[in-house]
């Protein structure tokens, strides 16, 4: 490839990358959003160990056998008032995904769209605040894969259909249990579910106590889960077995510019009622073909 496609390919897959930040998702009465440290679901916190982040290789600065995360803060990079939840924590990541073999990777479909997308982000374990609020990140290689091949991709746009993306990694994962997912019917409409992804590209944050809103299309369903741009990808996870429904893909609005034209705007999060706006809309997990 010469330099100037490269380089046009870079600058597109950047202002890609922008579009899925501000991508619809909110706030549906109280913020469940919690970091790793700070839940108490035992069996979230350990699931959440098979969960990947979806990072910009250029953002991923090797040393030997680590790599160093350059991020700027969710506030600087994207312009979040200083009050909002973790404004200060960086904003590393473009998407989500979690482990479904050794070297397998389940994600939405719009954020594995070409080979050039495989090629030029990693997925990240451990991007997670696992026993305090830190603001900077060191992987080992065990922590670290490329992206060797896209397996199988849909994304049915315009309209609320397929959207899923099965991905090869460059070798197996160490240390770490593909999740269980669905093999039969259908989720129940009482179900109680929990998000495990990287809101706005955040540290992983373990979302919790969301319910199913609308259960009869055939290829999707929708909850109230607080979850974002960034979340794309993230498993959805019934909360008391532990098994994998589907993948978050969809949604309402993330935020609104408050002081609109004025030096101190800045975004802010949308909140609803916990049956107001869209919903979010999740991928079934009986809708992924080659599992």
């Amino acid at each position: 490839m010469n330099k100037i496609a490269l380089v046009g390919l870079l600058f597109n897959l950047s202002a890609y990358a922008l579009d899925l930040d501000v991508q619809t998702r909110s706030i549906y009465g109280v913020d469940n959003r919690r970091d790793i440290f700070e839940s108490s679901d035992n069996l979230m916190i350990e699931l959440s160990r098979s969960t990947a982040a979806q990072i910009f290789n250029y953002n991923l600065i090797q040393n030997g056998d680590t790599y160093t995360l350059k991020a700027d803060s969710l506030q600087k990079s994207l312009g979040v008032c200083s009050n909002e939840r973790f404004a200060n924590q960086p904003k590393g990541a473009r998407c989500s995904g979690f482990l479904i073999a050794p070297d397998k990777i389940l994600t939405a479909g719009h954020c594995e769209t070409m080979m050039g997308e495989c090629w030029y982000f990693s997925w990240v374990f451990d991007y997670a605040n696992t026993t305090e609020e830190k603001n900077s990140f060191t992987f080992n290689k065990d922590q670290v894969y490329h992206c060797k091949n896209i397996i199988k991709q849909e994304m049915n746009y315009p309209g609320n259909q397929n959207d899923y993306a099965i991905v090869e990694l460059d070798r197996p994962v160490i240390g770490r249990t593909p999740l269980k997912l669905r093999t039969e019917g259908k989720i129940p409409d009482d179900a109680t579910l929990t998000v495990i992804g990287n809101p706005v590209g955040l540290p992983t944050k373990i979302t919790d106590e969301a319910i199913v809103r609308e259960n009869t299309n055939p290829i999707f369903f929708k909850i109230n889960s607080d979850t974002f741009g960034g979340n794309s990808g993230s498993a959805v996870i019934n909360s008391k077995t532990g098994i994998v429904e589907g993948i978050l893909v969809r949604g309402d609005d993330d935020f609104v510019k408050i002081n609109d034209g004025k030096p101190d705007s800045c975004l802010a999060t949308v909140k609803r009622g916990e049956f107001e706006g869209k919903g979010e809309s999740v991928t079934r997990i009986s809708s992924v073909q080659g599992l």
